[in-house]
């Protein structure tokens, strides 16, 4: 593979999230990886400007983001209750990600690789927490979608969402909970 990267990053829509679920509606990752990016752009600024604490960069949040689920153009998505059932499957499926994230570097020209790998790769550690809070965030916001349409399959998931979210002990998380939440539950006349 040379110079396929951006044809590859452009099937991100033929892959679909959340496949043991009815959904209402579908979502793929490259919708996902949009409102990550989005997320995690906001969470950083929340933590640095309203929250007063340090921390990493927003736009590369924003962007770690956008690539955070970028092997899964190769792997597909693993649903969450057999990615996270046991500390061995975890550990082969990351390995697996990590190979196929690898891959996907070889699709570029070799002078641009090392700007791609720390994204592609997630191997930022400064930027992890903050991509990781906004994928469970956006995560929790397709469970709120699903039941506002209606749809009780996600109950669960949306309580074991929020409960993770929580668990994260992120205050700008937390902040954006309080603060923010409540309009995904709105309708287009009411956010108007």
């Amino acid at each position: 593979m040379a110079n396929e990267f951006y044809a590859l990053l452009g099937r991100m829509r033929y892959i679909t999230r959340w496949g043991l679920m009815r959904n209402t509606f579908s979502e793929n990752i490259q919708e996902h990886s949009h409102q990550v990016a989005v997320l995690a752009h906001a969470l950083a600024l929340i933590r640095r400007e309203i929250l007063g604490f340090e921390g990493p960069d927003p736009e590369r949040c924003a962007t770690a983001a956008l690539y955070h689920d970028a092997s899964e153009i190769l792997t597909g998505d693993l649903p969450t209750p057999i990615k996270y059932h046991d500390p061995e499957i975890r550990a082969a499926y990351k390995r697996v990600e990590r190979l196929y994230g690898e891959r996907l570097l070889k699709a570029l020209p070799e002078q641009l690789r090392s700007h791609y790998a720390p994204f592609v790769l997630e191997d930022d550690p400064e930027l992890e927490p903050v991509v990781k809070g906004a994928d469970k965030l956006s995560a929790y916001i397709k469970c709120i979608e699903e039941q506002k349409a209606g749809n009780t399959e996600f109950d669960s998931a949306a309580k074991l969402t929020l409960d993770a979210i929580r668990a994260m002990n992120r205050p700008e998380l937390d902040w954006f909970l309080v603060h923010c939440l409540d309009a995904f539950r709105m309708n287009l006349d009411e956010l108007n």
